[in-house]
């Protein structure tokens, strides 16, 4: 059965940051703020990517490095680090999650027209997280699907959320 290769993407706001110099890029409407890199309470046995949570005005937040969940290296704490607030589903469920990022840049206002699909990579890189590939001057700014990133069965335990062996007592 042939797959469908025209595929229509609808204009959209895309608050854009910086991964290990490449430009990344999510929807504005899964954004509800951007913060400081502030402390960030370790918890153990986690996976690499999960940095700790934060106190986020009296909720705890799971704060996870993207650089190390795109098998990118940890991030470097610098002046211009922070935190992007972002609303994600899982399992049907609303998560506030941090995320982050080297530096924040901009609110950039794309055109469907120029947005194309993640390129086809063969079966050894997952290419589902990938929303879109947004054309920007001469490059490109990878559009995160920002629910996919974070739609893995091991973060799922992290959030709170039932898993598949919910029967099972936690001791």
């Amino acid at each position: 059965m042939a797959e469908n290769t025209a595929v229509t993407f609808e204009n959209c706001q895309v608050l854009t940051f910086i991964l290990a110099d490449e430009v990344y890029g999510v929807d504005i409407m899964s954004v509800r703020e951007v913060m400081d890199y502030t402390n960030v309470t370790k918890v153990p046995q986690t996976p690499d990517y999960m940095v700790g949570v934060i106190n986020l005005r009296g909720n705890v937040v799971p704060v996870l490095d993207l650089r190390c969940k795109f098998g990118m290296g940890k991030t470097v704490k610098t002046v211009n680090t922070c935190v992007i607030i972002v609303e994600v589903s899982i399992e049907d469920e609303t998560t506030i999650l941090g995320a982050l990022a080297d530096s924040v840049q901009e609110v950039v206002d794309f055109e469907g027209v120029n947005i194309e699909s993640a390129p086809k990579m063969g079966t050894q890189l997952n290419t589902a997280f990938i929303k879109g590939m947004a054309k920007k001057g001469d490059g490109f700014v990878i559009i995160l699907n920002i629910d996919e990133v974070f739609a893995t069965e091991d973060f799922a335990g992290l959030t709170g959320q039932k898993s598949a062996d919910k029967e099972k007592p936690t001791v």
